[in-house]
């Protein structure tokens, strides 16, 4: 008994899309302008005249600060789900949440300590040593 013949819909669906894509880049290439100039290399700075070099060197912290509030604003989703069924859930699943809110945390104070995200989140001031004493 040959039983692929229940797929036809998915192997058809699955040639359609990754045809689409294809043709859309070959598309692309044959009817895009090609244009080499100076114009062209230059950066792009909604029309005012770019000011200095494209490549620079980004701070790293400031995503790393996104990165942190992502993780954080999913977590806390998370958790306002749990929190309405406090009171319904055993004692193992309160447990469990208390540790789904445990790893990110102790991320968190990771990134504080290695000073990674500490230039966004919190003034250099309570990182200088000469302050506490």
């Amino acid at each position: 008994m040959f039983i692929l013949y229940e797929y036809d819909i998915f192997w058809a669906f699955l040639i359609i899309s990754s045809v689409i894509p294809i043709l859309a880049f070959l598309f692309s290439g044959i009817l895009a302008p090609i244009s080499k100039g100076p114009e062209k290399l230059s950066s792009y700075e909604s029309g005012i005249e770019p000011i200095g070099d494209a490549w620079l060197q980004f701070r790293i912290r400031y995503y790393m600060f996104a990165l942190v509030f992502v993780v954080f604003d999913v977590e806390n989703g998370f958790s306002l789900s749990v929190g309405n069924e406090f009171r319904y859930i055993g004692r193992i699943r309160i447990y469990r949440s208390f540790n789904f809110r445990a790893y990110p945390n102790c991320w968190f104070s990771l990134c504080m300590v290695k000073r990674s995200i500490g230039m966004v989140l919190i003034p250099e001031y309570f990182y200088n040593k000469k302050r506490w004493k």
